[in-house]
């Protein structure tokens, strides 16, 4: 499937809280379904015309929840689709807590 960059995809997700003494805490949207698959093709099309894979494979993006519109990155999970990482700014700009559902709207 080869998604026409630009689109706009929207999901609901929940957002969770990762921790590892090591690294921190970090809060991040899991994203999973179409939306995942659309950036799978994203990142598969990135490879393709440069040859090279992306920062961590990373696929760049602009994503709104609620009043709050940010440019991030969304990274490939093992296990389960992609994360987008939500900043300690977004939070407390939009109220928002571990456990909490979220409606997101993305474009990359």
């Amino acid at each position: 499937m080869i998604i026409p960059p630009g689109d706009a995809y929207e999901f609901t997700g929940t957002l969770e809280k990762w921790h590892d003494d090591a690294h921190g805490t970090w809060h991040f949207l899991p994203v999973t379904g179409a939306t995942a698959d659309a950036l799978d093709a994203a990142a598969l099309m990135h490879r393709l015309e440069t040859g090279r894979r992306s920062g961590f494979g990373s696929v760049r993006l602009t994503i709104r929840v609620g009043a709050t519109t940010w440019q991030t990155s969304a990274f490939p999970m093992k296990e389960r689709g992609w994360a987008i990482p939500v900043s300690a700014k977004v939070r407390k700009a939009e109220k928002l807590t571990a456990g909490d559902r979220l409606d997101v709207s993305l474009t990359f």
